[in-house]
């Protein structure tokens, strides 16, 4: 883990940086794909290096944080289960900047961010105001395509 790396970057998110937060954000890089609150737990918990006490009320107070800081976006894929991904850099507790399409794959359960396909500015009626936008697609995924 690059822990000095991380450091600055919630030093720059105004986030003092715990042993939980730096644990969360480096899971988050390392996965490289939308992660729920249960997968966050579940790794840590099978994680016998961790010689912190990890539950889950730290954990989503650390998600929740992040989420408010700019630091993760939450997706909703229509499973009914909220997972989360690391943030471009240019979000912060402004405004979420994640403007690009999700990837949810029926076969392995997986939800990726395709951050180079861009979701398209949508003109809306005046008077109306987009607080939120997202664009989930679903299919199969490129890891699961090559066993077909």
């Amino acid at each position: 883990m690059d822990t000095a790396n991380i450091e600055d970057k919630l030093k720059n998110k105004k986030i003092r940086p715990t042993a939980m937060r730096l644990l969360v954000y480096n899971l988050l890089q390392e996965k490289q794909q939308a992660i729920s609150l249960t997968d966050i737990e579940t790794a840590f918990l099978t994680d016998e290096s961790l010689s912190i006490p990890v539950d889950r009320t730290t954990i989503y107070r650390t998600v929740k944080t992040f989420e408010k800081k700019g630091v993760v976006h939450a997706i909703e894929e229509g499973s009914g289960i909220v997972k989360y991904a690391l943030c471009d850099n240019d979000c912060d507790d402004e405004h979420h900047s994640d403007m690009h399409l999700h990837f949810y794959c029926t076969s392995c359960q997986k939800t990726f961010c395709l951050t180079d396909h861009k979701i398209p500015k949508v003109a809306l009626p005046n008077n109306y105001k987009v607080l939120e936008l997202s664009l989930m697609a679903k299919g199969i995924c490129e890891d699961c395509n090559k066993d077909n």
